[in-house]
C-alpha cells in the first residue's frame, strides 16, 4: 500500500538540475569490483602457498601458455613445490575458485548499486482531449541508503576475498599433502615387494626341507602363513600406492594424458636438520590470521547489514518526476503540467519486527563465532606444533636410532650365518625385520611432511580437521609371524 503526493511546479530547470545532482551523487557512489587487485592481494598474504603464481585464465593465450607450464613440469619428477605450482597453473578446481569468487564479489558490489529509475509513459483521450503522461521515478530511500549500502558491499566484497584466500590455502594444503602421500605409498610398495620376495623364498626353502625330512609340518606351515601374509600386504600396498596417485591427479587436475606422463620422486625429502622452535612459531601465528579475519569481516558486515534492515523494514520510498501534455483538438489547445510525485509504503501489516529479529540474531551468531574463533586460534596452532613436533622426533628416531641398530643386527647375523651358528631362515627374518624398520620409518616421515604442510595451514589461519592420518601405509608383516 502505498500514499502519493503530487505537485505541478512550472520550474524545470531546478528540477532537471536536482535530478543531475542525485545522478551524479549516485554514480560516484558506487560498489565496483578489481578481480586482478583482489587477486594480487591474495598472492600477497599467501605467498608461501602460491609463490605468487595465483591468476585467472581467461584468453585462449593464457589456457595456452599454462599448458605448456603443464608440460615442463610434467617432463621431470614433480617435486612438492613443483606440484603446487602445477596445480596453481593446471587444477580446474583452483580456477573455479577464482571465477566464483569474482561471481560473489560482483553480486555483493551489485548491493551498493543503485536501482536503475523506471520511465512509463500513458496515453489518455477523453472526448476531444489528448493527454501524454511521462513519469521518471527511482527509489528515494535506495538513494539516500546509498553510502550505508556501498559500505556494506564493500565489506561483503572483503569478506569473499578473505574466504578466496581461506579457499586457496586449503587447496594448496591438499595438494601438498597428497604428494607426500603419493611418494611414501611408493616407497613403502617398493620395500613391500622386497618383504614378499624374502617370504617367498623361505616358503619356498621351507616347502624342498619338508620334501627332504629336514622340516616339519608345523614349521613349513608358519613359513607358508608369512609368505601368505606378505602377498595380502603387497596387494594392499599396491592399491595404496595407485589411490595415493589417483589421488595427487585429482587435486593436481591432470588430464589422462598428463597423468600418464606424472613421475615422482624416489623418497621422501630428508628431514630438517632442526625443527621450527615454540617461540619461532609464536612469532608466525598472529591475530592477522585467515580465521580470525574472515570472522571479523562476517561480524562487520553483520553489523552494518543490520543498520540498513533498521531502515528498510519498516518502509520504502520512491520518488517521481512527471510531465504530462494535454492537447484539446476542439480548440488546438496545449496545457504542459510539471511536477513530482512521492510513495510511501505504509505499515499496515507487516513492521519488519521479523526482518530486525533475524538481523539481531545474526550479528549475535557472527560475534559468538569471532569469539569461538579467537578462542581457539591458539589451541590450533598448539595442536598443530605438537603433531609436528611429535612426528620430527619420531621420524628422526626412527631414521638415526631403529635403523642404524637394525643394519647392525643384519651385519651381525651375516656373520653368524657364515660361521654357521644359524640357520638360512634366520637370515632371512633378519633381513625382513631390517626392511620392516625402513618401512615404519618411510611411515614416520610421511607422518611429518603431513604434519609440517598442517602446520603451516594453522599457523596462516587454516587448520586442518585431521593434521596426521591414523594410518597412511599398510604396516610390513613381523618376523614374528614365522616363528623363528
Amino acid at each position: 500500500m502505498s500514499s502519493s503526493i503530487h505537485s505541478t511546479s512550472h520550474r524545470p530547470s531546478r528540477a532537471r538540475f536536482s535530478l543531475a545532482a542525485l545522478a551524479l551523487a549516485a554514480l560516484s557512489g558506487c560498489a565496483s569490483v578489481d578481480l586482478a587487485q583482489n587477486l594480487s592481494r591474495t598472492n600477497d598474504e599467501a605467498a608461501s602457498f602460491t609463490g605468487g603464481r595465483l591468476a585467472l585464465a581467461r584468453s585462449d593465450e593464457d589456457h595456452a601458455q599454462r599448458r605448456q607450464v603443464a608440460s615442463d613440469l610434467l617432463a621431470q619428477p614433480l617435486g612438492q613445490p613443483q606440484a603446487v605450482e602445477l596445480a596453481l597453473a593446471n587444477s580446474p578446481a583452483l580456477q573455479a575458485l577464482l571465477a566464483q569468487h569474482g561471481a560473489d564479489a560482483a553480486r555483493s558490489a551489485q548491493g551498493g548499486r543503485i536501482a536503475n529509475p523506471v520511465f512509463g509513459f500513458e496515453r489518455l483521450r477523453t472526448g476531444s482531449e489528448l493527454e501524454f503522461g511521462r513519469l521518471l521515478s527511482f527509489g528515494l530511500l535506495d538513494l539516500l541508503t546509498l553510502p550505508a549500502r556501498k559500505e556494506l558491499a564493500d565489506r561483503q566484497i572483503e569478506q569473499s576475498r578473505l574466504r578466496l584466500t581461506s579457499d586457496v590455502v586449503d587447496q594448496i594444503t591438499l595438494v601438498r599433502q597428497a604428494w607426500v602421500r603419493a611418494v611414501a605409498a611408493q616407497q613403502s610398495l617398493q620395500y613391500a615387494g622386497q618383504v614378499y620376495e624374502s617370504a617367498e623364498a623361505s616358503a619356498e626353502l621351507a616347502r624342498r626341507m619338508q620334501a627332504v625330512g629336514n622340516f616339519s609340518k608345523l614349521e613349513r606351515a608358519r613359513q607358508q602363513a608369512f609368505y601368505a601374509d606378505a602377498g595380502t600386504q603387497l596387494a594392499s600396498a599396491r592399491h595404496a600406492a595407485m589411490a595415493a596417485r589417483e589421488e595427487l591427479v585429482r587435486q593436481l587436475g591432470l588430464t589422462d594424458v598428463q597423468a600418464q606422463e606424472l613421475t615422482l620422486p624416489e623418497r621422501l625429502p630428508e628431514l630438517p636438520k632442526q625443527p621450527l622452535q615454540p617461540e619461532e612459531v609464536g612469532q608466525t601465528a598472529s591475530r592477522a590470521r585467515l580465521d580470525v579475519r574472515l570472522a571479523q569481516a562476517e561480524l562487520d558486515a553483520s553489523a552494518r547489514s543490520r543498520g540498513l534492515t533498521g531502515i528498510t523494514s519498516v518502509t520504502d520510498m520512491e520518488l517521481g518526476v512527471t510531465r504530462n501534455t494535454t492537447f484539446d483538438n476542439a480548440d488546438g489547445h496545449k496545457a504542459t503540467g510539471r511536477g513530482y510525485e512521492i510513495s510511501v509504503r505504509l505499515p499496515l501489516f507487516d513492521w519488519g519486527d521479523l526482518q530486525r529479529d533475524a538481523s539481531k540474531a545474526q550479528v549475535l551468531a557472527s560475534a559468538q563465532r569471532l569469539d569461538a574463533t579467537l578462542r581457539a586460534a591458539g589451541s590450533n596452532v598448539r595442536e598443530s606444533y605438537s603433531a609436528y613436533r611429535s612426528t620430527y622426533d619420531i621420524a628422526r628416531h626412527q631414521r638415526d636410532e631403529v635403523v642404524p641398530l637394525r643394519k647392525t643386527i643384519s651385519e651381525e647375523n651375516l656373520l653368524r650365518y657364515n660361521g654357521m651358528l644359524i640357520g638360512v631362515f634366520d637370515l632371512l627374518a633378519d633381513a625382513r625385520d631390517q626392511v620392516g624398520a625402513v618401512m615404519s620409518t618411510i611411515t614416520a616421515e610421511q607422518q611429518f611432511w603431513l604434519a609440517d604442510a598442517a602446520l603451516q595451514a594453522a599457523l596462516i589461519g587454516r587448520p586442518m580437521a585431521s593434521a596426521v592420518a591414523a594410518g597412511g601405509n599398510p604396516q610390513p608383516a613381523s618376523s614374528d609371524d614365522a616363528g623363528h
